[in-house]
């Protein structure tokens, strides 16, 4: 069998397993049978991506036609370097997801509202990654779409998981549209479907700006770029917590996958400031994400903000890749998209590591608010390493793989002096400004996460009785934090892997890694810069391993017991340790009274006085109270205006109707 044809044969065991979910629905092992099931097949389909991957230097594409779908048309299907790379990414999660399923799935409230929806999401990520055509590309886009609303909408009976799930279907059924207005203009006026046709089409720089634009609405909606970005902080949250891993770190690389495939490849040429238009949304998506971040109380909240930031770092990576591109610099094009590709990979593992870590927290203690959570260290030790290890990486800190990407993008920005248009010589290094300040920003906003959540006393019954969570769900989160510290230690073969993908793209890659001493990453030139993981955790490894001997050699051998240090508060009440609001409150000051509208009121009872002092926070969504809190007044609105037309007479809807005609004749006239 081809490696097509066992993706299509894995992907279909996805769909029987959909509706083998539905007839197990009494059977007590349901949970497990489904989600091995899934796990079987994402290791399938991870094995065809990396297979195809690693032949992707003398391997032709494969390519499918299935004769089903709209009539002479069929469906067209084709697995490339794109496709195989981003078939390992989606898979990889999958499978650590389904993982997690086996143990967290046994505390789902409602197992029936997610079992058959869960592998059929697989299922339709994985068809969008195989789709050569318009239709079935749309078609997958949808069902993926819906099948992930299903599941988000498994706690209906809560007022803010309804509210969530009608956002996101909304926010959907937008980006459809803004891709089939797409597809439409890539297919232009002979109406030819199929990817393979659009990628030999012409359009002028109006139709491909047009093309840009909606595309990056509609791709970016998925991947919850700002301002598209409303949906995900209340989706990823409403959703079981694997599910949430799926939504974040795997159905968001779809989206990203979608924009590269339709920019990159069927695009063509796009207009000289595309990459101006992506750096900026790019910027501003990653430091209001992070900013959101450290502004939350709930915990998967704070991740659903921070996957905002980590989008709006990878399409920094597309913009500069773009810039590059246009300006005939295809080695620095190939370090730029080589970096979006790693942070992808790397956001994809840290980020469902850390909704696994929620998910167990949420498992052990029914609680989400940081103000209700602490000392779950003691509770739940390897719970607490491996969020630990998450935290980390997605703080881009040395020797894990965040940094390892993140690192790339800035050398990308380095280049920067090379291009030509003055638009981009001085947007560029202030993208870089953004990207170290967002990066600084995610640092801060998970010391306080991790902080608060595991370290300190328990701030409530729950967390003061909590346990640490079952076999498979640690097994789940043991495997991404291997994996963001061997792509840490190792980023040179990981490089190399994704070279034939850039290659396809942009005609260039990075230069071979993997040859290179000590596992060293040179991305342009060894004068200039280079990075050795491995040499970094050997040097943190040894240095803490001496410290450890010298305070141990030389210290005081005597045993003294002393109570932790109380802050000057010898209270032992947990309500005296930090809060959510008290460790953000420096940074909240700084930037969140412009860009959040932070509002801050402080209630002092005067002097001798028994009533408690009081604080409270308010703090608002911009872009929700700027673009989406108004569309229901103005339709509203707008509906009460037309209302009187149900009341006009029959001379008047003849009058109408006569005026209507003529406009539409005069449009004709007109039209070129």
């Amino acid at each position: 069998m081809t490696s097509l044809a066992i993706a299509l044969a894995s992907i279909a065991g996805l769909f029987a397993t959909s509706i083998l979910a539905v007839a197990l629905s009494k059977l007590p092992s349901r949970n497990r049978v489904v989600y091995s099931a899934a796990a079987l097949a994402c290791i399938a389909l991870l094995a065809v991506g990396l297979l195809r991957l690693g032949a992707a230097n003398g391997e032709a594409d494969a390519v499918m036609t299935l004769p089903i779908g709209l009539p002479w048309l069929g469906i067209h299907l084709r697995m490339d370097a794109l496709s195989a790379f981003f078939l390992a990414v989606i898979n990889l999660g999958g499978f650590g997801a389904s993982i997690y399923g086996i143990g967290y799935g046994e505390h789902e409230e409602s197992p029936g509202r997610v079992l058959p929806f869960f592998p059929a999401f697989l299922a339709g990520m994985n068809l969008v990654l195989l789709a050569d055509d318009a239709f079935s590309f749309l078609v997958s886009w949808e069902f993926m779409s819906l099948a992930s609303w299903a599941m988000v909408m498994a706690h209906h009976q809560e007022a803010e998981t309804r509210r969530a799930g009608y956002v996101y279907l909304l926010m959907a059924g937008f980006g459809s549209l803004a891709l089939l207005l797409t597809f439409g203009l890539l297919a232009g006026p002979t109406g030819h479907y199929a990817f393979i046709t659009m990628r030999a089409g012409e359009h002028d720089t109006i139709s491909a700006g047009l093309i840009l634009i909606l595309a990056l609405i509609g791709a970016g909606s998925k991947a919850g770029l700002v301002p598209l970005h409303a949906w995900l902080p209340l989706a990823h949250p409403a959703a079981p917590s694997h599910v949430s891993a799926l939504m974040s770190g795997v159905m968001t690389k779809v989206a990203v996958y979608g924009f590269i495939r339709i920019v990159f490849d069927l695009l063509g040429t796009p207009p000289w400031w595309a990459s101006l238009l992506v750096l900026i949304v790019g910027s501003v998506t990653a430091v209001l994400g992070v900013l959101q971040a450290l502004m939350e109380r709930d915990l998967k909240r704070l991740l659903a903000y921070s996957t905002i930031e980590n989008i709006g770092v990878i399409f920094i990576g597309l913009g500069l890749a773009l810039a590059f591109q246009e300006n005939a610099m295809p080695a620095a094009a190939a370090l730029a998209l080589t970096a979006a590709l790693f942070h992808a990979l790397n956001h994809s593992l840290f980020k469902s590591l850390l909704f696994f870590g929620s998910g167990a927290v949420l498992t052990a203690t029914h609680e989400r608010d940081l103000d209700r959570l602490g000392g779950l260290i003691h509770r739940m030790p390897v719970t607490a390493f491996l969020f630990l290890a998450g935290s980390m990486a997605i703080s881009a800190l040395p020797p894990l793989n965040g940094f390892v990407s993140e690192w790339l993008t800035f050398q990308a920005v380095l280049l920067s002096p090379n291009i030509p248009q003055w638009s981009l010589k001085v947007l560029v290094p202030a993208v870089g400004g953004v990207l170290a300040l967002a990066a600084a920003l995610a640092a801060a906003c998970f010391v306080r996460a991790y902080g608060i959540v595991f370290l300190g006393r328990p701030r409530s019954a729950a967390a003061a009785k909590a346990v640490e969570v079952d076999r498979y769900s640690l097994a789940a989160m043991v495997m991404p934090a291997l994996l963001c510290l061997l792509a840490g230690l190792f980023p040179g073969p990981i490089i190399d892997a994704i070279g034939p993908t850039v290659r396809s793209i942009i005609g260039a890659q990075m230069p071979v890694q993997s040859a290179l001493p000590w596992y060293t990453i040179i991305p342009i030139a060894e004068s200039r810069s280079s990075y050795n993981g491995l040499l970094v955790f050997l040097f943190i490894t040894i240095s803490t391993l001496i410290a450890v001997e010298v305070l141990h050699r030389f210290a005081s051998r005597a045993v003294r017991r002393a109570p932790a240090w109380d802050c000057g508060y010898p209270d032992p009440s947990p309500l005296t340790q930090y809060s959510a609001a008290s460790a953000s409150q420096p940074i909240r000051r700084v930037f969140a009274g412009s860009l959040l509208h932070a509002r801050e009121t402080v209630e002092m009872p005067p002097p001798g006085s028994s009533e408690p002092a009081r604080f409270r926070l308010a703090l608002k969504d911009v872009i929700w109270e700027t673009i989406y809190a108004p569309i229901p007044r103005v339709i509203a609105a707008s509906a009460l205006r037309l209302d009187r037309f149900q009341f006009l007479t029959i001379r008047q809807y003849l009058s109408l109707v006569f005026a209507a005609l003529v406009i539409l004749l005069l449009g004709l006239a007109i039209w070129p």
